[in-house]
């Protein structure tokens, strides 16, 4: 699946988001989720490599280059959760990730959606902008959660 949304003032810059899968790198993506993103901190890449398998993936992209990320685990009928977003901290404070997550919700295989979530320790002010709120009932949310294990590092 491959979609590109047309923001003629991002396009005229160079920049571009798709969602084909053949066009991500996923150095970059891995590389970034694992030294800079406190969320991703201990992934592995085999199971880095199984959740965008499993996704449905976003790549910001100046000219060729990937910039960005976001991918959205779905059954593309009910449910959609939006994960790993980011933009390479070079390119931040350009808009570039309000165009991504409009670029997200407005993309037409996600449309309908009875409900919409993330998870963010530091970005409610930028999610609030596109409908996001606290949970209204959240003793009705439950959750299991096992962190990644530490990785030893080759000495």
């Amino acid at each position: 699946m491959k979609t590109f949304i047309n923001d003629s003032a991002y396009l005229k810059k160079g920049f571009s988001i798709s969602s084909d899968n053949n066009q991500l790198d996923l150095d970059f993506v891995f590389s970034f989720l694992t030294d800079e993103a406190y969320w991703a901190k201990g992934i592995t890449r085999e199971i880095f490599n199984k959740s965008v398998e499993n996704s449905f993936c976003f790549g910001v992209y100046l000219e060729n280059k990937q910039i960005g990320f976001a991918r959205v685990i779905t059954d593309y009928a009910t449910f959609a959760y939006l994960a790993d977003i980011f933009i390479d901290k070079i390119y931040r404070k350009q808009g570039l990730s309000k165009w991504l997550i409009q670029t997200i919700l407005y993309h037409p295989a996600l449309q309908n959606l009875r409900r919409w979530m993330l998870a963010t320790a530091d970005a409610q002010h930028l999610y609030q902008q596109f409908g996001f709120a606290n949970l209204s009932n959240p003793q009705r949310f439950m959750q299991i959660f096992n962190p990644y294990p530490i990785q030893q590092q080759d000495e």
